[in-house]
């Protein structure tokens, strides 16, 4: 892999349930099982999902004009069943974008319908991943006692 491909996090455990997510920039957030306002790694999922694709979108349309709202709903069903196992379906990202009257409002309107679909046609790194269904690995690297 070459340096400019290549992601990665690294999560640690704080206690039974609770974990610290760290990216290679120094950023970090709390996660954990649902039992606190930490974040679960499905909401990290959801969150994902819709925080790429309204990356595409605000810098597409801002070039345009400032919104004078850009919020985003992602949502979808955990399910549990015999064949699958847990996942999520009926995922759906809800934009609710305006912008200000006038001529740069105007374009900007006009360019987003197109910035969506471009986003999830072929910009959005993680929603294309999810459709496609790309396979995970799983690794142990390190079991066994200290």
């Amino acid at each position: 892999m070459s340096a400019d491909t290549f992601r990665s996090v690294e999560i640690e455990r704080t206690s039974v349930g609770r974990y610290v997510v760290r990216n290679a920039r120094g950023g970090s957030m709390s996660m954990g099982t649902g039992d606190d306002g930490d974040f679960t790694p499905v909401e990290l999922l959801l969150a994902a999902i819709g925080g790429c694709t309204a990356v595409d979108v605000d810098l597409i349309t801002s070039r345009r004009a400032e919104p004078a709202q850009f919020s985003v709903t992602v949502t979808g069903d955990k399910i549990r069943d015999e064949t699958g196992g847990n996942r999520m379906r009926n995922l759906r990202v809800e934009f609710a974008v305006t912008f200000p009257a006038g001529a740069d409002g105007d374009s900007a309107r006009e360019a987003l319908p197109r910035s969506l679909r471009q986003s999830h046609d072929r910009l959005c790194t993680v929603s294309r991943t999810v459709e496609t269904g790309t396979p995970v690995e799983i690794v142990d690297t390190g079991s066994g006692a200290d």
